[in-house]
């Protein structure tokens, strides 16, 4: 009895030491398979002062890609007014002057020249504008037909006479046609017109009335 208890002690004590060897196994393989603590934080750390910079990078080239505000941006306003651009209206001591036959019949003369197809022609009554800027005269008025007149002048003035003619004139070269109201003619009159003097056009009442 006493050979069999030994003989089950031992077979005893060596299942005990095969389960724990077992146990014991598993234990060092997970630890051997698992992945280092360290793992992760060393990966982290590594990657992290990455990240803040590649996020600050769009931040950076957007700001330089920004463009700046520039005064130059805004297109300059010009300087010159409309009433600048007219060279006339800086001519100082611009007045209104009374007007006699031979000052007509000089326009007209003018008027002839530049229009050789009308030659029976005059100013119109009451619409004749006269005055002087420094030393330039400047005339303003319409024509009519005078008798005589042919069926081609008539129709030549249908259109011709119903605008102001404005003529310029010097001690020295006497008397030269500038232009003529469009048709309609201009809100303004003779106010609109850029080779009168503005100063001269307002003492003229722009051509509203005359002599």
């Amino acid at each position: 009895m006493r050979g069999l208890r030994g003989v089950t002690v031992t077979a005893l004590m060596g299942g005990i030491l095969m389960l724990t060897g077992c146990h014991g196994s598993p234990g060092t393989d997970a630890a051997s398979g698992a992945p280092s603590p360290t793992s992760p934080s060393a990966t982290s750390s590594a990657s992290s002062p990455d990240a803040p910079a590649t996020a600050a990078a769009p931040s950076g080239a957007a700001s330089s890609a920004a463009p700046r505000p520039s005064s130059t941006s805004t297109p300059a306003r010009a300087t010159a007014s409309t009433g600048a651009a007219r060279m006339p209206a800086s001519v100082p001591g611009c007045r209104n002057l009374s007007v006699g036959d031979d000052v007509k019949a000089a326009v007209a003369s003018a008027y002839r020249r530049a229009f050789p197809r009308l030659v029976h022609i005059r100013p119109e009554p009451h619409r004749f504008f006269y005055g002087q800027c420094g030393a330039v005269r400047y005339a303003a008025t319409r024509f009519q037909a005078t008798p005589g007149v042919t069926d081609e002048e008539l129709v030549n003035m249908q259109d011709e006479g119903s605008t102001t003619k404005y003529f310029r004139g010097t001690s020295g070269g006497g008397w030269t046609y500038l232009t003529s109201d469009g048709l309609p003619a201009g809100p303004h009159g003779c106010g609109d017109i850029p080779e009168i003097p503005a100063a001269l056009a307002k003492a003229w009442g722009n051509c509203s009335a005359g002599r």
